[in-house]
């Protein structure tokens, strides 16, 4: 039975938990098995967020202590924060998971902490939560389970058993921006261990070749974080980060957090009325294309456009400065060339690949297939594209692209835009700016 003081030390601590966005539940199946507790059929677990297939999934969120021996900057956590501070015993946390998963709140655990002591001790009791929870409590539910920098190979490996899925947060894509930040800190420190899980995880991968019941390592993968907005990096710094994350074979995802102005006090901060979430979001579009459109990072973001355009998603703004590249006929282009044009995503792709193989595929077909028209139609042809009057379309080339984005933008979007350009405050070409200590 929960008590009134567990439950107010999960409320703190679900508190600190919550600007840690890296967790996801995609990528792995565990089905129910007879004598376990839960499953994760589909890959479900994740707390208000939303699986491969489109799914709302929960999870319990939650740190195991918010004390820190860290004073980073950036963070709710830091060792000079006064803020109310909690920790929770390792048979606790195992009674809170088990509690709210048959009461039915929850699918998973997502579990990070503060690091208390060194990273070996927090790891250890870290390890000892999600080893119980499948071995004594049978919990079969997802589980992500973050890696602490600086943690022994012994016991990452250990907590690499029980994990479905493990991560270590970068938080700062340049090193001289992290120490700036978190002197404390290093980019070595987070990398060891993403290597050394990498390791095991393709370790395992052989082994089970050879040994069917060889049991099983991270088989979600690994995720990490980037702070977006705390630091003078431009957008095409972060994405060369990802690129060069999504080369290594166990990295899954990368997300993007917008900076959120906690420690106002703090000089080093920049001062954000607000999270650039416009930016945020057109990271997320950016490494969408990275993944899935197969688009490069200097075709993205360059030395003439080193940011995002906020007032449209990277693809049109790439199609915008390539009039070149286009009008892409659909009945004879290539599946990758049809891939880069707006409105047509990776799943309208394939079906007009494998539909044009029994006949023509017409603007009526492509409406069908989720083709959104009202950006496609200035980039394709397929040989009987007109509007509802029967006029020809004018395509980027005719229109010429400085007078065909207005018609792509909305006002909303630019008014978004131009409200996120106005909140950030820029940073000087030497120093951050210094914050208000009175908010």
């Amino acid at each position: 039975m929960l008590t009134e003081q567990t439950l107010e030390k999960l409320r703190i601590l679900a508190e600190s938990a919550k600007y840690d966005v890296s967790c996801s539940s995609s990528g792995t199946v565990r089905k129910g098995k007879q004598g376990m507790v839960g499953n994760t059929v589909g890959g479900v677990g994740i707390c208000h967020s939303f699986a491969d297939d489109g799914r709302c999934i929960s999870l319990l969120k939650v740190m195991l202590t918010n004390f820190c021996k860290y004073d980073c900057a950036y963070c709710i956590n830091r060792r000079s924060n006064d803020i109310p501070r909690a920790t929770l015993s390792v048979s606790e946390l195992e009674e809170i998971t088990m509690e709210f998963y048959r009461r039915n709140y929850i699918e998973g655990l997502f579990l990070s902490s503060g690091v208390v002591r060194n990273a070996d001790y927090t790891m250890e009791r870290l390890t000892a939560i999600v080893r119980d929870l499948r071995t004594i409590h049978h919990f079969n539910g997802y589980i992500h389970l973050k890696g602490i920098p600086g943690a022994s190979r012994e016991l990452l490996a250990e907590a690499g058993r029980w994990a479905d899925r493990m991560s270590v947060n970068i938080e700062i894509p340049r090193e001289e921006s992290l120490k700036l930040l978190a002197p404390e800190k290093d980019h070595q420190s987070v990398f060891q261990p993403m290597q050394l899980i990498q390791q095991g995880v393709l370790e395992n991968k052989e082994d089970r070749k050879k040994y069917r019941h060889t049991p099983r390592f991270v088989p979600a993968g690994q995720s990490t974080q980037m702070i977006v907005g705390a630091t003078k990096e431009s957008d095409r710094d972060i994405l060369q980060m990802s690129s060069s994350l999504y080369g290594q074979p166990t990295m899954r995802r990368v997300y993007y957090s917008g900076y959120i102005s906690v420690n106002t006090y703090d000089p080093r901060l920049p001062v954000l009325k607000q999270p650039p979430l416009v930016r945020e979001n057109r990271l997320y579009q950016a490494d969408w294309l990275l993944r899935f459109y197969q688009f490069k990072v200097d075709e993205i973001v360059d030395d003439q456009h080193e940011n995002l355009d906020l007032e449209v998603d990277p693809k049109l703004a790439w199609a915008l400065r390539h009039p070149e590249f286009f009008p892409v006929d659909i009945n004879t282009a290539a599946y990758e060339h049809i891939l880069r044009v707006p409105g047509i995503g990776t799943k309208s792709a394939w079906l007009i690949v494998s539909s044009r193989r029994f006949g023509r595929v017409t603007s009526y077909h492509l409406k069908k297939m989720g083709v959104v028209m009202k950006k496609a139609k200035y980039f394709i042809t397929c040989g009987e594209l007109t509007t509802q009057y029967s006029t020809p379309i004018i395509g980027i080339n005719e229109l010429h692209p400085e007078r065909l984005r207005p018609l792509l933008v909305s006002k909303a979007q630019q008014k978004r835009a131009a409200a996120e350009r106005q909140l950030t405050l820029q940073f000087d070409d030497d120093e951050p700016k210094a914050a208000n200590k009175d908010g």
